[in-house]
């Protein structure tokens, strides 16, 4: 007996289950790197040394100016040639996501303490400062609440961008969905289930980062 579209759906549910929870923890670890790393980097730009903006700007350009994509092989498949390097799909999918969202994060970042009026610098090194106190006491406070909303922006192309780490066998929801649809011959049913997937994760972040910026506006 021919099984209908949404018997089909439920029936491979398991292993679409192991793909969400696979693109999740792909997402998960890339913010948190992503954001740990994103607002140093961005603090490293506005500190004002010529060489350390030389080095950070090269930085930015390389993931700007290199898809996301190439680099996804250039880890996955260059690593191994070049340097003997072998890593899983899963932790090169983790490692570019991170490189690539630090540059995110970290324009943000910038962005977010140069929005400082110069005053309060001038303020704190006045009364003796050091550069990390004057971050840390002064000037990060403030530039991590600016930070949330644009930030949640780049959480949210994090999670959609997962979706190429499928080019390197990592078997995350998209391909379990291919596996699926290879298997079974039912399309429409699969893409539409991560459709869903991709809209309730996606949309709620959106929804979050536009009320946040009006409420902090």
């Amino acid at each position: 007996m021919e099984l209908s579209g949404l018997e089909l759906l439920l029936q491979s549910m398991p292993q679409l289950v192991k793909g969400f929870i696979q693109t999740l923890l792909i997402a998960f670890y890339s913010i948190i790197l992503s954001t740990i790393g994103g607002i140093l980097f961005g603090a490293l730009q506005t500190i004002g040394l010529l060489w350390l903006n030389l080095l950070t700007r090269f930085y930015l350009e390389l993931f700007r100016s290199i898809p996301i994509l190439v680099w996804l092989f250039f880890v996955y498949f260059g690593l191994p040639l070049f340097f003997n390097v072998h890593l899983s799909s899963f932790t090169c999918a983790v490692l570019v996501l991170s490189l690539w969202g630090i540059t995110e994060i970290g324009e943000v970042a910038r962005g977010a303490f140069q929005s400082i009026a110069r005053g309060q610098r001038d303020a704190g090194r006045s009364i003796g400062l050091s550069t990390i106190q004057l971050y840390q006491y002064i000037l990060f406070p403030q530039a991590l609440r600016r930070m949330i909303p644009p930030s949640i922006n780049v959480y949210t192309r994090i999670i959609k961008t997962t979706s190429l780490t499928v080019l390197i066998g990592v078997t995350e929801v998209v391909k379990a969905g291919q596996q699926i649809i290879e298997r079974t011959g039912e399309a429409v049913m699969i893409y539409g289930s991560l459709f869903v997937f991709y809209f309730l994760l996606c949309y709620p972040l959106s929804v979050l980062s536009r009320k946040l910026e009006k409420r902090m506006t």
